[in-house]
C-alpha cells in the first residue's frame, strides 16, 4: 500500500492518477475529506481506502506491515495565512509524526518542502543542506517548511530512505479549488476568457521591466515524474530542489496562455499591492544540479508546451488529471 497525504489536493490527486496509471491500485488517500470543494479531484481514481487526516497515525500503527511508501504532500500552503499555530500543527508537528512513524516501521518517505523557504533569494536557490539555517522565508508558511527541513536533518534516527522536495511554482490540472492560491496560468485563463485581456503586476524594481519578473514554473506532471523517480530510486536521501532550472517571465507565461487560447495578447499592468510590495520576489530559479547528479535525466516540459497542454486539455474542458 502507498500512502498519499493531501490526496484530494492539487498535487496529491495528480500523483494518485499517475500511480494508478503505473499499476498501483492500493492507494491510501489521506486528507481532510470534509472539504467537499476538492472531491472532484479524486473522482475516477482507484483508491483502496480513504483515511481522515486526524486518524492517520492510528491507521499506520494498525497497518504498518503493509505500507510500502509514504508521499507526504499534504500541508497548509496559504502564504497569506499568518497564524503560526496553524502551521505548527499541520506543517511542522504533523510532519514530525509522519517521520517518526517512518522511522519506527522503516517506511521510505518523500515529503513536500517548498521554494518559499528561500525568501527573497538573498542566498541564492541552491539546495545546499548546510545553509538552511541562513534562509529567510517571507511568511509563516515558508518558515514552517524550513523549520521541518532543518529538524529532519538534525534527527539521529531517520527513515532508511527519505527525500524532501522544494517545490517551486507548480501549475497544472486539479487546482480548480485553490482560489486565489491557484497558479497565475489558472487566473490568466479565466481573466482572458472573461475579458480578452490580462492584467499583471507592474515592476517596482528598476532592474526589471513590467511583466519581466521571473519565476521557475514547473508543470505538475514533471513534478510527479520526479516523485515517482524517487519512489523507485530509494537512495541518495536528502533535500532537493524541484523546479525546471530555468526562470521565465510572467509576460512569457501570459503570452503562452493567450496563444494556447488562440487569442491575441493584450496585457496591461497594475501596481503591486502596497502590503506585499516589499516582500515581492522578482526572481526565482532552482539550481537543479543536485538531482541531476544522482541520475534524474528526464527533460522538463517547456513553459509553452506545459501551458498549451494545461489550457487545451484541462482548463478548456474543466477536466482533471
Amino acid at each position: 500500500m502507498i500512502i498519499v497525504t493531501g490526496a484530494a489536493g492539487f498535487i496529491g490527486s495528480g500523483l494518485i492518477s499517475r500511480l494508478n496509471a503505473d499499476g498501483f491500485k492500493n492507494i491510501i488517500a489521506v486528507d481532510d475529506f470534509s472539504k467537499i470543494e476538492k472531491a472532484e479531484n479524486l473522482e475516477g481514481k482507484t483508491i483502496k481506502e480513504k483515511v481522515e487526516r486526524s486518524e492517520l497515525f492510528d491507521w499506520i500503527d494498525a497497518n504498518s506491515r503493509d505500507i510500502e511508501f509514504i508521499f507526504h504532500i499534504g500541508a497548509r500552503t496559504d502564504t497569506t495565512e499568518f497564524d503560526k499555530e496553524i502551521f505548527d500543527e499541520l506543517n511542522v508537528n504533523y510532519s514530525k509524526s509522519i517521520w517518526q512513524k517512518c522511522v519506527a516501521y522503516q517506511v521510505p518517505l518523500v515529503y513536500a518542502s517548498s521554494a518559499a523557504t528561500y525568501g527573497l533569494g538573498e542566498n541564492g536557490y541552491d539546495d545546499d543542506e548546510t545553509t538552511l539555517s541562513q534562509l529567510k522565508p517571507l511568511n509563516p508558511y515558508g518558515d514552517s517548511k524550513n523549520e521541518f527541513d532543518i529538524w529532519a536533518l538534525e534527527q539521529e534516527e531517520k527513515p532508511f530512505f527519505w527525500v524532501g522536495l522544494k517545490f517551486f511554482n507548480v501549475y497544472g490540472p486539479n487546482e480548480y479549488h485553490k482560489g486565489r492560491m491557484a497558479s497565475v496560468i489558472f487566473h490568466a485563463y479565466n481573466q482572458i476568457k472573461a475579458t480578452e485581456k490580462m492584467k499583471l503586476f507592474r515592476s517596482h524594481n528598476p532592474e526589471y521591466k513590467d511583466g519581466e519578473q521571473m519565476r521557475d514554473f514547473i508543470y505538475v506532471k514533471d513534478l510527479i515524474d520526479v516523485c515517482i523517480f524517487f519512489m523507485h530510486h530509494r537512495k541518495n536521501s536528502g533535500i532537493y530542489n524541484l523546479g525546471t532550472g530555468e526562470a521565465r517571465t510572467f509576460k512569457d507565461l501570459v503570452i503562452s496562455t493567450f496563444n494556447a487560447m488562440d487569442k491575441t495578447p493584450d496585457i496591461s499592468y497594475i501596481d503591486t499591492p502596497a502590503d506585499i510590495r516589499d516582500k515581492y520576489q522578482y526572481f526565482t530559479e532552482a539550481n537543479m544540479s543536485k538531482i541531476r547528479s544522482i541520475g534524474y535525466d528526464k527533460p522538463f516540459t517547456s513553459l509553452e508546451a506545459g501551458v498549451k497542454d494545461y489550457v487545451q486539455n484541462y482548463l478548456a474542458s474543466h477536466s482533471y488529471l
